[in-house]
């Protein structure tokens, strides 16, 4: 019989077939039948040794040693020999046979991405009557069939698998538990309805109830998980905490005493610079719409004095306020000195409130980044705010700094350093919370239309993560080329509703090209791989475009004459797109379409905006380099919670603001929907 039906075994080892029946016999209730002979079953080896075994078994093993092959078979992802074993099984099964032929089945269904097909068919088992290996398994399913959509559901298969799992599996049961529960929308967690006996979900659902009060205070939180731990010693969470929760009794406050701050302040990246200061400036003086940490349970969030000195007024910082905005901060300098090692270019900032923090500047363009962080650790900064750029972010992993750093750019291959955090405003940003957001709208298949060339690829990737994580499927792609190849492309029969879909592995074979003849860019045609609603599970019913407003002039009314009035077609775009100053006729040609932009330019403080627009001649692009400013001053006031508070979050201009376990701040945007002429906020 099969072995790895009733407990996992390592590989190589071998158990006698007689044993096994009759392991297999208690747990069934039936008698054994004894294989003759000293025949034994070896588990844990790959499917090509089970198909091996199966040809050369007799009657009495071959089925279990076909059942083996199929579980190997899902294991190795060769799913479509698993099926075609799934269907080759004979029809006269023992009970413990057909158990594992219908979790087979579901397995097999999960790992083909039909989680409906797998759901049924553990509706149809009865986990008691399953061993407990299969029921651990049994529990998988039920956990991978309903992950896209976190639910009561999954967070029950989640407590039901625990009991069975040990070690590591059983830490990451716990983790993933926890994980599902923070994952439930707000509205799902309000409209909760559990039974009288359900007394560990009762304890899962009180611990998530103290972590969302107090998760912006780390003194109240660890206070109200100890307390937890007291009220629910049974609890598998209170014997062993989640790892984010165990983060937070380890929480140490760090100290934003004094603070460097990296830019480059000569050279044409000053003028982003210069927008960045004013916003960070602003917001040190407690302007109006500095972002503050989102509210929770009536505590205000505590990170350290500076916390509370953060909305009070401090003075001034630099020279460069609101009303020089061109102008480089006193002190700076323009070139490297010959002594610059000794003399660093820096402007320091008067103290103001001796509660607040001091503040120097130091020109990342007249020194080398090593120079500048040696020369900040002996000024006595306690953290870092830069640099802007990111080959010098790059540079951090080669210095033994290891003064706290938010970074103002994330590098092209991330490293989870303990003192490092990473702040941009990236067109990844967007796309991932694009992806989410359109994920939420239960749309089926996107298709991205983006620019071609490397911010193109930056896109189409940091969504197609994104939207998979969610749960979602295929991921379609269409480049856009020039305006000039926009324009015939849409002159030749307008934008098509179709794309290749997205691999997230490197390509086996070249792909393609499109050729460039005397100027004129001829398409490259579709590949095999082009979309058809069987392969994609159905026809397109979302684009996110990644275009200039003159160029989603032409592609969004393109898209409109190739859809009826009812189509359920959702057109989505990027802050790229968005024009502020758009007449009436713009906006009623985009009726229907959703964008995303920063809360500050999609109207969370109108007062503000108009004041910083007008201070940046209505230049948007520096209006969200300010709004960063701003919310990296809020940021480096929290930095430790950021850095070891899972799910802290910031209410800032530029979105909600969440870190990933490396630190990466995440931004949540604001949506908004021209609709009959106005725009509107979607809530």
């Amino acid at each position: 019989m099969l072995s790895s039906y009733v407990m996992s075994f390592k590989t190589g080892r071998f158990i006698p077939a007689v044993l096994v029946a009759l392991i297999l016999a208690a747990c069934s209730g039936q008698a054994p039948q004894t294989p003759s002979g000293t025949a034994q079953i070896k588990t844990g080896a790959n499917a090509d040794y089970y198909l091996q075994q199966m040809q050369q078994a007799g009657n009495d093993s071959k089925t279990d040693y076909q059942l083996l092959a199929i579980r190997a078979l899902i294991n190795e992802g060769r799913l479509d020999q698993a099926q075609q074993q799934l269907g080759t099984l004979p029809q006269q099964l023992s009970d413990v046979q057909q158990h594992e032929q219908l979790l087979l089945s579901a397995e097999l269904a999960v790992a083909q991405k039909r989680p409906q097909d797998a759901a049924a068919i553990t509706q149809k088992m009865d986990s008691s009557q399953l061993t407990p290996d299969q029921q651990a398994r049994y529990y998988q399913v039920q956990i991978a069939a309903g992950q896209s959509q976190p639910s009561l559901d999954v967070i029950r298969a989640y407590i039901a698998q625990e009991p069975l799992l040990k070690d590591q599996a059983h830490q990451q049961n716990i983790d993933a538990t926890w994980q599902t529960l923070l994952a439930m929308s707000a509205q799902s967690q309000t409209n909760l309805v559990i039974n009288a006996n359900e007394n560990v979900l009762q304890g899962w659902l009180d611990l998530q109830h103290v972590y969302q009060d107090n998760k912006q205070d780390p003194s109240l939180l660890k206070a109200g998980i100890k307390d937890w731990q007291t009220r629910y010693p049974q609890n598998p969470a209170a014997k062993t905490l989640p790892t984010q929760l165990n983060q937070v009794l380890n929480y140490q406050p760090t100290s934003t005493g004094q603070i460097a701050l990296f830019l480059p302040m000569t050279g044409q990246a000053q003028v982003f610079s210069d927008a960045i200061q004013q916003g960070f400036n602003a917001a040190r003086n407690g302007a109006a719409g500095a972002p503050q940490p989102a509210p929770a349970g009536g505590q205000s969030p505590a990170d350290g004095a500076q916390v509370a000195a953060a909305a009070q007024p401090q003075g001034a910082v630099t020279a460069a306020t609101p009303d020089t905005a061109a102008a480089p901060p006193q002190g700076a300098v323009a070139t490297a000195a010959p002594d610059a090692a000794a003399n660093p270019p820096l402007a320091t900032a008067p103290t103001g409130s001796a509660a607040g923090p001091q503040i120097k500047i130091y020109d990342t363009s007249a020194q080398p980044l090593p120079a500048l962080l040696a020369q900040a650790q002996q000024d006595g900064a306690t953290v870092i705010v830069g640099p802007l750029l990111k080959n010098e972010v790059e540079q951090l992993y080669t210095s033994q700094n290891s003064l706290n750093i938010l970074a103002l750019n994330q590098p092209e291959n991330l490293q989870n350093r303990p003192n490092i955090c990473y702040f941009s405003l990236s067109p990844e940003d967007e796309a991932r919370d694009a992806a989410n957001h359109i994920f939420q709208q239960h749309r089926q298949q996107p298709l991205l239309l983006v620019p071609t060339g490397s911010l193109g690829d930056r896109i189409v990737k940091a969504f197609a993560d994104a939207w998979s994580k969610a749960g979602g499927g295929t991921v379609l792609e269409q480049r856009i080329g020039s305006m000039g190849d926009l324009k015939q492309a849409i002159n030749s029969g307008g934008i098509q509703l179709t794309g290749q879909p997205v691999s997230t592995a490197p390509a086996a074979a070249a792909q393609p090209q499109a050729v460039t003849i005397a100027g004129l860019t001829i398409p490259a045609p579709p590949s095999d791989a082009a979309v058809s609603p069987s392969a994609t599970g159905g026809p397109v019913d979302a684009v996110y475009i990644i275009a200039t407003p003159s160029e989603l002039a032409l592609i969004k009314p393109s898209i409109d004459m190739r859809v009826s009035s009812r189509s359920q077609l959702g057109l989505y775009a990027s802050s790229r797109s968005y024009q502020a100053d758009a007449g009436p006729d713009y906006r009623l040609e985009m009726e229907g379409l959703e964008f995303s932009d920063i809360p500050l330019l999609a109207g969370s403080n109108p007062a503000l905006l108009q004041q910083v627009s007008a201070q940046f001649k209505e230049d948007y692009s520096l209006v969200r380099l300010y709004a960063m400013g701003m919310d990296a001053w809020t940021l480096v006031n929290h930095f430790s919670q950021m850095r070891q508070i899972p799910g802290f979050q910031v209410s800032g201009d530029t979105g909600v603001l969440t870190a990933t376990p490396d630190c990466v701040i995440n931004r949540k945007l604001s949506w908004l929907k021209y609709q009959q002429g106005q725009i509107t906020q979607i809530m």
